[in-house]
């Protein structure tokens, strides 16, 4: 029955192998993975909206917003799904703060930046977090493209980036003059681009469940 409701549900949404609808135990893992509700789609909306416009206006995420987004998001995955809601929201917290630690470390990102994603984790779950920040990255780049080409620091920032995907290759951290320190830098608030992300993501989960 559970797996018919979730087939029913997907319906015209998600191609869905008719096998998979047979086989309860393999329903039971996948809706656990992806399911979200209304309520639950809320708290990353705020928390994305909040982290954006802090990031916009000051270029920094304070604690007071990503830490109560961890613990929120833990507490109300709990609070929808039992305790594979909390297994999920623990692994996306953290599946974000691994994904970003090596770009912290290196300065690319702040350490608000990288708080926030573990939030989002925290709030979207592991799988839904990685369309998110596909989502962000693409976002951050069209972002950055305007901004360099406005700038005319095309050629400078095609240098910039080759030495920071040298750095990152071969585990050295770039110069001091790369980093988010350097204010001549072309500089994309991350927290606006992961912001937009969500809420694209979360009109489109919206749209799905209505």
């Amino acid at each position: 029955m559970r797996g018919t409701r979730f087939c029913e549900q997907f319906e015209g949404h998600i191609d869905l192998p008719p096998t998979l609808c047979d086989n309860p135990p393999i329903i039971a893992c996948v809706a656990n993975s992806m399911a979200i509700s209304i309520e639950v789609l809320i708290l990353p909306a705020l928390l994305a909206i909040s982290a954006g416009w802090t990031d916009y206006r000051s270029r920094r995420i304070p604690n007071w917003l990503t830490v109560p987004g961890v613990l929120l998001g833990i507490a109300v995955n709990s609070w929808q799904r039992g305790w594979p809601g909390a297994q999920d929201s623990l692994l996306g917290a953290g599946l974000g703060l691994a994904l970003l630690l090596p770009f912290v470390l290196m300065r690319i990102f702040g350490q608000g930046d990288w708080k926030f994603v573990g939030a989002l984790g925290a709030c979207l779950g592991a799988h839904n977090l990685l369309t998110v920040l596909v989502l962000a990255i693409l976002v951050n780049g069209l972002m950055a493209a305007i901004m360099v080409v406005r700038k005319k620091r095309v050629r400078e920032t095609s240098g910039n980036v080759r030495r920071i995907l040298s750095g990152f290759l071969t585990l050295h951290l770039p110069g001091s003059d790369l980093t988010s320190d350097n204010p001549e830098l072309v500089k994309v608030p991350f927290g606006v681009a992961a912001a937009i992300a969500v809420i694209l993501f979360i009109s489109q989960q919206a749209w799905r469940i209505t």
